[in-house]
Order: C-alpha cells, then structure tokens, then sequence
C-alpha cells in the first residue's frame, strides 16, 4: 500500500517562553506495515535539516516512533505519560536527551489522516523545549485541509 503523499507539517516549539512555528509542504511517502503507519519525507532548509530524511512510525494513539539520517541523525521516541532517553546527533556531537510523551492523537487510515503529538524535551533532566507537531497526510492530487 505505499503511496505518495502530500504532507502538511506544522510544527511549534516553546523554549524559554519564546515561541517558534515552522510549517513545511512536502512530498513523501506513506505506508503500512505490521499493524502500523509511516510516514516519509525528506527535509528542507525550512526545518533546518536539510539534507536529512525523516521517518515516523505510528503506533496509533500509543507511540511515534521518528528516526532522522542524513546531515541531522536522531532517534526519538514519543510515547504517552512515557520518558525515554534518546540518542540525537547534529553537528558531529552525540547528545542523549529525555523525551517525553505528553499527548498523541491519530486519526491515520490506509487513505491518510491527521497525526498530532506533544513532547518536552530535556537535558540532564533540565527542561529544554515543549514541543508540538500536526501533521496531514493525503494523497498526491487532493487539497490538504489547514493544518
């Protein structure tokens, strides 16, 4: 069932009471496997990971998993009332940052649908940034609604 998409991200970033909205258009691809939904893209200077490609795995309301390669490397897990600890690196430094899962909400079904999920993350246990991200997933050649 993979296909490619349209993918409509809004993404909002407080950190230090200042808050930062990047929204990025793309093409991707999407798919199922195993019981759950995937999401692929590739990044742009817009996010500031370019040269980057991005994957999530959606475990329904339960658990994304988003996995970067390329010039920006990460693996984080967002899982709700869950704190993991991830590996993210960027600029040749390996950092291990806390992750944690305040809120997941997937409406995904084999045609699309709309993915949304809160996080904070922390450094040392020092709070670092709360994090939002909604994204819409359609098909090549439909209107994606506002995000």
């Amino acid at each position: 069932m993979k296909k490619e998409v349209l993918i409509s991200i809004k993404g909002t970033q407080l950190v230090d009471g200042e808050k930062d909205q990047v929204e990025l258009l793309t093409t991707g691809s999407y798919y199922r496997r195993g019981g759950h939904y995937y999401i692929a893209y590739d990044e742009s200077e817009v996010t500031g990971f370019e040269g980057s490609h991005t994957v999530l795995k959606v475990e329904e309301d339960k658990r994304v998993t988003m996995l970067r390669s390329g010039s920006v490397q990460s693996h984080l897990i967002v899982e709700n009332g869950v704190r993991h600890q991830c590996n993210y690196q960027v600029g040749g430094h390996s950092l291990i940052i806390g992750v944690s899962g305040d809120s997941i909400v997937s409406s995904l079904t084999d045609q699309g649908g709309d993915l949304a999920f809160k996080y904070s993350l922390d450094i040392n246990t020092t709070l670092t940034s709360e994090n939002e991200i909604r994204i819409q997933v359609t098909e090549c050649g439909t209107t994606p609604e506002p995000v």
